[in-house]
């Protein structure tokens, strides 16, 4: 009997309609048995696009994700037949990251609260820094430390490295630069001075638009952002024009720079004079955190999961492949986070206006993610909540909730699949995005951790925080 009525139901079809993220279009309107699931959809997606190699692709009705044949899912939601259903496919990694599950290595040495934690582009090397004002870098092979790095007079706030992965730039409480070589753990040259306060961001200029990199740009809490020069080992523009402290800075990939300030504005700067191009206002409080849409592959340049190397030429050229690859036909994205408890998603080549306001945060937004793939957002709230977003549409998604303090910082799997949170709580979280739910909690922190990154292979985590240790985590 149960067969019969099997057969009986797959005969009648589905009316479907297949979208990418950004809305457009595959194949026109079809209809679908329904006993086809994600993987004949997969199937036809491929059959579509003409893909050589077969990729995987998620699919999504009404941001939940399709993971039963198309009549059980209309069944269960009470879905009308006569509708046309949207489903949207979303790539996603060939390769798999593996969930982080244990400590892998506590590693001593700095001697005050580690402030901040980065993987080299290529995931070859930590770097971390202190308010002991060093800046360490580990190798992670012998999981001992490399270098130390003296020269701050004050805490060490930020760090970042090059997205070719031969300089690391530290900014200090007192105001000034170091530009460090992590080859030798030796500065490359004095330090940069003219911040009149502490160093609140650094970003580097993408290595798609200039090789081997160069300039990076610096926001302080004096209203200023500077662009610096380290084979000129000067300031070469000075971008002034926000009315308070500048609070994060972000490099695109266009080559403009973003500014986020506590005058409540978001300032675009082009960077061969450092004239404002244009201005987005919208948030009640101070900007905290920006993120782009392509961040990952500005980050990691022309480095990928395969750990191949290569010259200054051969890495521009990559490094352009990859970022076009990433971007497609789309504007670059960028979300803001803010003391008003809200986010906004912007497209600021096209307009000066938001796309959408993003609430549902109970306090003030502290960091905001983009996913490498660019198809998630993810922020992190004093609220002690982690909230997962389209990338797209910035409509909500889910909330993830286990911290039982602020969550400070988090951090994503390359894959995109995973996503990694720190909090004042001590412990760390390890999120999975398919199901929305807690993948791994790893406590092991005496205290607040107040930095957290995912190294851009996919291989390794790393922490820091108030107990002075570094800890890695592996899969």
């Amino acid at each position: 009997m149960e067969v019969e009525r099997e057969q009986a139901d797959s005969g009648k079809s589905v009316m479907c309609v297949l979208t990418d993220p950004e809305g457009t279009t595959l194949g026109g309107t079809m209809y679908l048995p329904q006993n086809v699931g994600p993987l004949q959809l997969q199937q036809i997606v491929n059959t579509l696009l003409k893909n050589e190699e077969k990729l995987p692709y998620a699919f999504y009705i009404s941001n939940q994700e399709l993971l039963v044949p198309l009549g059980n899912y209309l069944e269960k939601n009470k879905v009308s037949m006569e509708k046309t259903l949207s489903i949207v496919y979303q790539p996603q990694a060939v390769f798999r990251i593996r969930p982080i599950n244990r400590c892998s290595a506590t590693i001593a040495g700095h001697t005050e609260a580690v402030l901040s934690v980065a993987f080299s582009p290529d995931g070859r090397q930590l770097a971390s820094g202190s308010g002991d004002t060093t800046v360490r870098l580990w190798d992670l092979n012998t999981q001992t430390p490399m270098f130390t790095c003296t020269g701050h007079k004050n805490w060490v706030l930020c760090i970042a490295w090059s997205p070719d992965g031969k300089y690391l730039v530290s900014g200090s409480k007192a105001g000034e630069l170091i530009c460090w070589d992590p080859q030798t753990g030796k500065p490359a040259g004095n330090p940069l001075t003219g911040h009149k306060k502490w160093i609140t961001g650094i970003s580097w200029e993408p290595v798609h638009l200039n090789a081997p990199c160069r300039r990076f740009v610096s926001a302080s809490k004096d209203g200023d952002a500077r662009i610096w020069d380290v084979s000129l080992k000067k300031c070469v523009i000075c971008l002034s024009g926000h009315t308070l402290a500048i609070t994060c800075v972000k490099w695109g990939g266009d080559g403009v720079i973003y500014t986020g300030s506590q005058d409540c504005t978001i300032k675009v700067w082009e960077t061969s004079q450092g004239k404002l191009i244009r201005e987005l206002k919208g948030h009640g409080h101070w900007v905290n955190s920006l993120a782009l849409s392509t961040e990952y592959v500005l980050r990691t340049g022309a480095f990928d999961h395969t750990g191949k190397q290569y010259s200054s030429a051969e890495m521009k050229k990559v490094a352009l492949e990859r970022y076009n690859k990433m971007k497609g036909n789309a504007p670059e994205r960028l979300v803001s986070g803010s003391d008003d408890f809200t986010m906004f998603l912007w497209e600021p080549a096209v307009s000066k206006h938001h796309k959408i306001r993003m609430t549902g945060h109970q306090q003030l937004v502290n960091h905001v993610y983009f996913s490498p793939d660019g198809l998630w957002v993810a922020s992190a709230s004093f609220d002690k909540s982690v909230k997962l977003w389209n990338g797209t549409t910035g409509e909500f998604v889910a909330s993830f909730r286990g911290h039982v303090g602020p969550v400070y910082q988090i951090s994503w799997s390359a894959d995109s699949r995973l996503l990694l949170s720190g909090s004042k709580d001590s412990t760390l979280k390890v999120w999975d995005i398919r199901t929305k739910k807690l993948k791994q909690d790893l406590p092991g922190h005496a205290d607040e951790v107040f930095a957290v990154d995912w190294s851009p292979d996919g291989e390794k985590v790393a922490s820091g925080g108030k107990d002075r240790v570094l800890k890695l985590w592996m899969g």
